[in-house]
């Protein structure tokens, strides 16, 4: 029998609203890098996790990431999903 899906809904504190889904893999965490570039863009990076220790293990990726690529500054943020529907 096929697992019952649902979607999942993160609202960052800047007012986005992220919806994933339909999925049926149990996400717990949405994380957040947005990168000011060293040519003035900005580069949006995301994705879902299954516990926050896996995305605050991100956080290390993205100071490693800032080092290498030579972003101006960068934001990481992590948000709860809230589960809905399905």
């Amino acid at each position: 029998m096929a697992k019952k899906k649902y979607f999942l809904t993160a609202t960052l504190p800047d007012g986005y609203v992220k919806t994933i889904g339909p999925t049926a893999t149990a996400f717990t965490h949405y994380w957040r890098i947005v990168a000011l570039l060293a040519n003035g863009r900005t580069e949006v990076f995301w994705g879902h996790v299954k516990s926050l220790a896996e995305a605050k293990k991100k956080r290390a990726a993205a100071e490693d990431a800032a080092r290498t690529r030579g972003w101006k500054s960068y934001a990481f943020e992590i948000v709860e999903l809230e589960r809905s529907g399905g």
